[in-house]
């Protein structure tokens, strides 16, 4: 069995393998050698102790490719940050068009980065020089980025060659048979950090009212989830609402990155914190996608019930600044142990009857895999 030190040094020949010349980090080898940007922000996240440049570059080239017209066969808007793109491609091999846009969660997380790089380096003067970029974004996800005007983010895809679903797991077709635009309940706990994190820099830079208005959607958007996502059968959130406004009753992993975003009311952490450890999510090698319990659960299914480290990560950052000690080792224990049966960590594994199970489609090397485990080993 190796040592903690040694898996470190592994991981992190990994991630120097994973760096793009540019300085950002390419999202997975050999099929995703590319810049993704939902991807590249939660490594530089999980980086940013280890290395704030890797944060800076990448949201420098994030910044260069900001949607500035509105394109339907790329779904650019102005202030949207990309899904995925590759310079020297103009095309995907499904047939959408680079770079691509059809992501609901990038611009939040692109919004939450600049925040979470400015107090780690107190640097100022880059937080100036993009300041244009950011209030682009923020403009995006009130604009454009909710659809009806209900203070969600929502998604509905403009081309058919582009992506279905454009969260975190994001399927080309819709196996859920939801109505759009979707409202995906990770986004608005992303939104509603991005609000209060940039509320916090506009204070820092003196726009005091852009301050008060920031603070004001939040607040407002924090009452309307609670209200419109809570399933009070099931005393947990909702994966979705649909066009309709209906609740998509699935328990997934999706709500479990709610916990570091602060958009959940007190007396609804603890139920989410407790259901995601139930036997039907959790598992010896980490919390799955897909509850057990759904009659479309598979446990070696890529979004129906595999694990993901990154989406556990997610959850762990959450339960650490919750003060939920006991839980947060309990996934950094999970991920260490699935990486000593399987001598690697990729993109997703499955567990069958408690054992884990490698699936072949997993890509490795996974930057926000080895980045969760990398982030667990070093703090």
């Amino acid at each position: 069995m190796k040592s903690i030190k040694k898996i470190k040094n592994q991981l992190i020949s990994e991630m120097r393998q994973l760096k793009d010349r540019k300085g950002f980090i390419r999202a997975g080898l050999p099929r995703f050698g590319r810049l993704f940007g939902r991807d590249s922000l939660i490594v530089s996240w999980q980086l940013l102790n280890y290395d704030p440049e890797i944060c800076r570059k990448t949201l420098e080239i994030l910044s260069k490719f900001q949607g500035k017209k509105f394109d339907k066969l790329r779904e650019e808007e102005p202030g949207k940050i990309l899904h995925e793109t590759e310079p020297k491609r103009k095309w995907h091999l499904e047939g959408y068009a680079f770079p691509y846009y059809g992501s609901v969660d990038s611009t939040p997380l692109y919004l939450i980065l600049f925040d979470f790089y400015f107090w780690k380096t107190k640097d100022k003067k880059f937080i100036q020089k993009y300041w244009k970029n950011i209030l682009k974004a923020l403009d995006w996800m009130e604009k454009y980025g909710d659809i009806d005007g209900d203070g969600f983010l929502e998604y509905q895809r403009k081309t058919p060659r582009g992506r279905f679903h454009q969260g975190w797991k994001d399927w080309k077709e819709d196996p859920l048979n939801i109505q759009p635009p979707v409202a995906v309940v990770e986004a608005q706990g992303y939104q509603y950090l991005a609000l209060k994190e940039i509320a916090r820099l506009a204070r820092v830079i003196k726009d005091i009212n852009l301050t008060k208005k920031l603070e004001k959607r939040a607040r407002r958007l924090k009452i309307d989830f609670n209200k419109k996502f809570w399933m009070e059968d099931k005393k947990y959130f909702a994966f979705a609402l649909d066009g309709r406004k209906n609740q998509i009753k699935k328990i997934t992993s999706n709500s479990g990155h709610l916990l570091f975003t602060g958009i959940c009311q007190k007396d609804k952490e603890k139920l989410i914190i407790k259901r995601l450890f139930q036997q039907d999510l959790w598992t010896p090698f980490g919390i799955r996608t897909h509850s057990s319990l759904e009659s479309d659960f598979d446990p070696l299914d890529y979004h129906f019930g595999s694990v993901w480290p990154h989406d556990n990560w997610l959850i762990a950052q959450g339960l650490k600044k919750l003060g939920y000690k006991k839980e947060y080792q309990k996934i950094k224990k999970a991920l260490l142990r699935a990486y000593w049966k399987l001598g690697k960590i990729p993109e997703l594994y499955g567990v069958l009857n408690n054992q884990i199970v490698e699936i072949p489609q997993a890509c490795h090397l996974q930057a926000w895999a080895t980045g969760a485990l990398l982030n667990f080993l070093s703090n």
